[in-house]
């Protein structure tokens, strides 16, 4: 299957960075990460989705599908509405991080960043004969706005009555002529708008709302989506690796009497753990995944992953520990540095103090 790229890249500014993350062609930076950064966290960020696939999901068996392969309950998920679930693969390893948007003859899929290959295979893997699995990729751009003042952007681009839908809805509307799809969600804690629009119309869509926003890359959007700790599938699973150990267990109903993967979340829930996830801020160095975390010379655990935060003006990162050192507050040694373990989220948003007007 052929690398993702976007629709829109002849768009994008001059100096854009690029890096492949998993199957596609990502915009890394479009310009400064303190400037696109602070759009996000102070203003309203411009994102160019278009590494993530979108994957319908049809056919008689439709729902019951759905209900087998997320982890979340989405029996009753209509058509106005979208939510955020684990697919899972049957050792309970997690497959990917989805949004699944409701619609009236079945349900939307959009991958994380780089991973709809994977996703697609294991819908295909596992569909029966009355499920129809669709690449709608090529049909489609799909752009977030994230921001404190994203929802002015919303009314000046398409209807200011869009701006305070409730969270997680879905509307199907117009947008110069076209037929759009337009969602609140979003992944960095600040309000999250998500519009879906014919590829043909993307590049249009695209270079007005750049008059209203800053595009922000994925390092941008990485680094809040750590702040405030929504987990990023490609840093944090791993062989091995359980939904409880890696902090997402928000992202599975475990009360659905079936679905992938279940056996291995109940035992999880249900056995002792060995590890858990843990926040940490401290120094300017940046670690590298696996550098040992100690306390007093003796090794209690390693980093999974780590940014430096221009919240916090210093390095933040995950840690796995032991679970009774899995707590904010404790002093810790990360390499030669010492740090702090913190409590999500690790940076406050804008947004939780900031009304739509």
């Amino acid at each position: 299957m052929e690398p993702l790229t976007s629709p829109v890249k002849p768009a994008h500014p001059e100096g854009t960075e690029y890096a492949t993350v998993l199957d596609a062609e990502v915009a890394l930076r479009f310009g400064g990460l303190d400037a696109e950064y602070r759009a996000i966290r102070e203003r309203a960020a411009l994102l160019d989705l278009s590494g993530e696939r979108i994957v319908e999901i049809s056919g008689g068996g439709a729902t019951d599908f759905a209900q087998r392969v997320l982890a979340r309950d989405v029996e009753y998920l209509t058509a106005e509405r979208c939510m955020t679930s684990l697919v899972l693969a049957e050792d309970g390893a997690v497959v990917d991080q989805v949004v699944v948007w409701g619609r009236e003859n079945g349900l939307l899929l959009e991958s994380s960043a780089g991973a709809g290959t994977r996703l697609l295979e294991h819908l295909r893997a596992h569909a029966g004969s009355d499920v129809e699995i669709t690449d709608r990729t090529a049909e489609h751009a799909l752009f977030g706005l994230e921001g404190p003042y994203a929802w002015g952007v919303v009314g000046r681009l398409i209807d200011g009555e869009l701006a305070a839908l409730p969270f997680e809805s879905v509307v199907d509307t117009r947008w110069d002529g076209v037929d759009i799809v337009f969602a609140r969600t979003g992944v960095t804690g600040e309000y999250g708008y998500k519009v879906l629009v014919p590829r043909d119309a993307a590049e249009r869509l695209w270079t007005k709302a750049l008059e209203h926003a800053v595009p922000a890359g994925q390092e941008a959007v990485e680094l809040a989506m750590l702040e405030v700790r929504q987990p990023i599938v490609r840093h944090e699973a791993g062989e091995g690796v359980d939904v409880l150990e890696m902090g997402a267990g928000w992202l599975v109903d475990i009360t659905k009497e079936e679905f992938l993967g279940r056996d291995a979340v109940v035992a999880a829930f249900e056995g002792v753990a060995e590890r858990r996830t843990v926040g940490f801020s401290g120094g300017d160095e940046v670690p590298a995944p696996g550098t040992p975390v100690t306390v007093d010379g003796e090794r209690i655990g390693e980093v999974v992953h780590a940014v430096r935060s221009i919240g916090l003006e210093s390095s933040l990162g995950l840690l796995r520990l032991p679970p009774d050192l899995a707590a904010a507050g404790l002093r810790l040694t990360v390499g030669d540095t010492e740090v702090v373990t913190l409590t999500s989220p690790y940076v406050t948003p804008k947004s939780w103090s900031t009304p739509i007007i």
